[in-house]
């Protein structure tokens, strides 16, 4: 693992983070489970060492919210990252989960469409209308209402499946925005990832 001074230089956060050393074994055994999963260690996960028991917490929901059992499928739950971390313009989301729905999807041409501009993405009504609500809730939740919830049922949703376009809608405000507040940087590797 790096040394504190190494993760300073990498100059891929605007915070300084503990040394790895002193992190306890759960959470040291969570970056290395992490390492091994993807291959390196994600820069988010670096930079949560600074608040190692919300990062134990967090990583839980997280899965949970997008890996857990969902009538949406993960693919879906990515696109909601995708498209509200452009909304949220929010650079390590982008890369990172861009990097994810590539993979899942297998079209890295739709991936990019979605990162730039789902609206001219070739999406269903489906699809199309679970997006629009996730940028619904991300720019202007006030405004959400009775009459868009009634409409994504009509497109086949089941309750379930709304709360969990909403809660995977706010998870990824949530993360954006913790992201972009401490300066965090996507790990180069992302960029290239789900691309052949």
């Amino acid at each position: 693992m790096s040394s504190a001074s190494d993760r300073e230089s990498a100059d891929f956060t605007w915070l300084h983070l503990p040394d790895p050393a002193t992190l306890d074994a759960d959470a040291a055994a969570l970056l290395e489970k992490a390492r091994a999963n993807v291959g390196f260690l994600p820069n988010v996960f670096a930079a949560y060492t600074i608040r190692p028991d919300h990062m134990l917490r967090w990583i839980k929901h997280f899965n949970a919210i997008l890996r857990g059992e969902s009538g949406l499928t993960p693919a879906e739950r990515e696109m909601i990252g995708v498209v509200v971390s452009a909304e949220n313009r929010c650079l390590y989301c982008l890369v990172s989960h861009g990097a994810e729905l590539r993979r899942l999807t297998g079209d890295p041409i739709l991936a990019d469409q979605l990162s730039y501009d789902y609206r001219r993405a070739p999406l269903n009504e489906r699809t199309r209308a679970m997006l629009d609500y996730a940028v619904k809730i991300t720019r202007a939740p006030v405004e959400c209402n009775r009459a868009d919830i009634e409409h994504l049922r009509r497109l086949g949703f089941s309750d379930r499946d709304i709360f969990d376009i909403i809660e995977t809608t706010a998870m990824f405000n949530f993360t954006n925005r913790l992201a972009s507040a401490t300066g965090m940087l996507p790990n180069p590797e992302y960029y290239s990832q789900g691309r052949s």
